[in-house]
């Protein structure tokens, strides 16, 4: 069992896999603030509220502002819940006919081809945000299911400590990787606790301001029509009605529109994890497992080799295959996704087999396979009597179109994922997207690596200096340099958008550079995973992941 504690300005919380009270499960909470509010005429009203699990919803999303909606419809895509909801401006008018405005406005009829109707006055783009968080926020509560809140036997046995903060059921991590930003979302169920019939629900953690850097230091303070200091306001009655402990960080993020977006997301894949009662394999501050590609009680059984997800990939049975000679390399590659290594069949290693002459090339490719579980044979004659270049930056092209090819369109796939990885003192976080938009983003000590190593060294090598005239049948040194450039080739020709974090630098870079291959394969085998619910249809708000 994992304990994990989050600390914010007024509460603390430790994790306990423990038993929840199903009938709490959708009492809708109320902060502070939504108590202010309730003293004041509204001047919104949410109407249609809905929230779907792993169906659609019958309403659609009319929230008067714009992107707002386009954010919201990330539910839809990676929640895979059906979220609809439609906004009424409610007219001004005292409190005592606050209540019958409302009535009224039920059976108003809206015009909702004005996108951005309700855009105006910015300042009352808070007031709205609310109203819409805590409409949705209730219909999550009403979603957790209580079966996947109920502990395992030694949970309720006591095996762990509540601490002097709430005793929290379950936690749900999850990183969205867009190509300029990178959003952590952690979403935690609190417990019972004294006379409350259900733990309390708050942001805890809100660091996605400032939204870009356009300009420096401020960022965006519109995207579209919609005012970037209200979603503050959303997120926190989110929460607070969801019942759930909320907390959302900015990794990185130069772009304002997608620092947004992947906070939606990333919120969106770890309720749908706490939903199923599985977690990546990211560790952090979530309850996945570190040393796995994923975790949480139920992860075995929707992603397992009993899985229908599992199932699903045999039946696809995807693999691709490719030569290429130029005058500096002759390679050829054998990928197969599902099964792990049926292409490879007589290859050593369980249908792993890398041959390049480069070693830790070799090993690099080697790592990475055996951690997504795919079959992978490698052959590579090169010039290596003329450096690495050629060899690394052919074999990692060839392998990233072979594997951008098995994975086909890509429909009906996981698609996001994060996993952590560990070698030697290293440890990597690598957080994946097979959105078909390339792009590669880390922080990994290469250039400014401790010990000032120009080469990847594996530990049976005793100098970080190459031999000096390498002949044909000696396996060549990797240059550091290079090492970068087959991660950047990968990504690139496999269609990907990677994002690597540095969470521990090693002892060598070659400790960093295995540690990135057990994250990258672990993270590869979740993405390439079939989802069996999405009924082959693609994981994305716009239908397709166009190239």
């Amino acid at each position: 069992f994992f304990i994990h504690s989050f600390v914010s300005p007024t509460r603390s919380f430790s994790l306990l896999l423990t038993e929840r009270n199903p009938s709490t499960m959708a009492t809708t909470m109320t902060s502070s603030s939504s108590s202010a509010a309730a003293n004041k005429p509204a001047k919104f009203v949410v109407r249609n509220a809905d929230a779907v699990d792993l169906a659609k919803s019958n309403h659609p999303i009319a929230t008067g502002v714009g992107f707002f909606d386009h954010m919201i419809d990330q539910f839809n895509s990676h929640a895979q819940v059906g979220v609809g909801a439609t906004v009424v401006l409610l007219r001004r008018r005292s409190s005592e006919e606050a209540a019958a405005a409302a009535k009224e406005a039920e059976s108003e009829e809206a015009d909702l081809s004005d996108k951005n109707r309700l855009s105006e006055p910015p300042e009352d783009q808070s007031e709205l945000m609310s109203e819409m968080g805590r409409a949705l926020g209730t219909k999550f509560a009403a979603l957790i299911d209580a079966e996947a809140m109920q502990p395992s036997s030694s949970a309720a046995e006591g095996d762990g400590a509540e601490g002097d903060g709430a005793v929290l059921v379950r936690s749900s991590r999850f990183c969205c990787p867009l190509d300029e930003a990178l959003v952590e979302c952690v979403l935690s169920v609190p417990a019972p606790s004294g006379s409350s019939a259900s733990g309390a629900g708050e942001l805890i953690e809100f660091t996605l301001p400032p939204y870009g850097i356009y300009p420096s230091p401020r960022g965006r303070t519109r995207i579209g029509r919609m005012c970037t200091s209200s979603l503050r306001a959303f997120f926190e009655e989110l929460a607070s009605s969801s019942g759930l402990i909320v907390s959302l960080k900015k990794v990185r993020g130069d772009n304002g529109h997608h620092v947004v977006e992947s906070a939606f997301k990333a919120f969106s894949r770890a309720l749908r994890n706490l939903l199923d009662g599985t977690d990546t394999g990211g560790g952090g501050s979530g309850s996945g497992n570190g040393d796995a590609a994923g975790g949480g009680p139920s992860f075995e059984s929707v992603w397992g080799v009993e899985s229908p997800s599992h199932s699903a990939g045999l039946e696809l049975s995807r693999s691709a295959e490719l030569s290429r000679s130029t005058r500096e390399t002759s390679i050829s590659v054998k990928l197969r996704l599902d099964g792990g290594g049926g292409c490879c069949a007589d290859a050593a290693g369980g249908g792993i087999s890398i041959e390049t002459g480069v070693g830790p090339l070799d090993d690099f490719f080697a790592t990475l396979a055996k951690e997504a579980g795919i079959g992978l044979n490698v052959e590579c004659g090169g010039d290596t009597w003329v450096d690495d270049h050629h060899t690394s930056e052919d074999v990692a092209i060839a392998v990233g179109q072979c594997l951008n090819k098995a994975l086909g369109t890509k429909a009906g796939l996981n698609r996001m994922w994060c996993a952590a990885g560990k070698s030697g003192d290293a440890e990597v976080e690598v957080t994946m997207d097979l959105s078909n938009r390339p792009c590669l983003t880390h922080d990994l000590s290469l250039s400014s690596n401790a010990g000032g190593e120009e080469y990847v060294v594996g530990p049976s090598s005793s100098s970080s200096s190459p031999p000096e005239a390498p002949s044909s049948s000696s396996s060549s040194p990797l240059s550091v340099e290079m090492f970068e450039h087959v991660l950047d080739s990968l990504v690139s020709q496999g269609q990907m958008t990677v994002h690597a974090v540095q969470r521990k630098e090693g002892s060598s870079v070659f400790e960093t550079a295995m540690a990135t291959a057990v994250a990258f394969g672990r993270a590869l085998r979740m993405c390439a995973a079939v989802d069996v619910r999405r009924a082959g249809k693609t994981a994305s708000s716009k239908g397709t992941l166009s190239v």
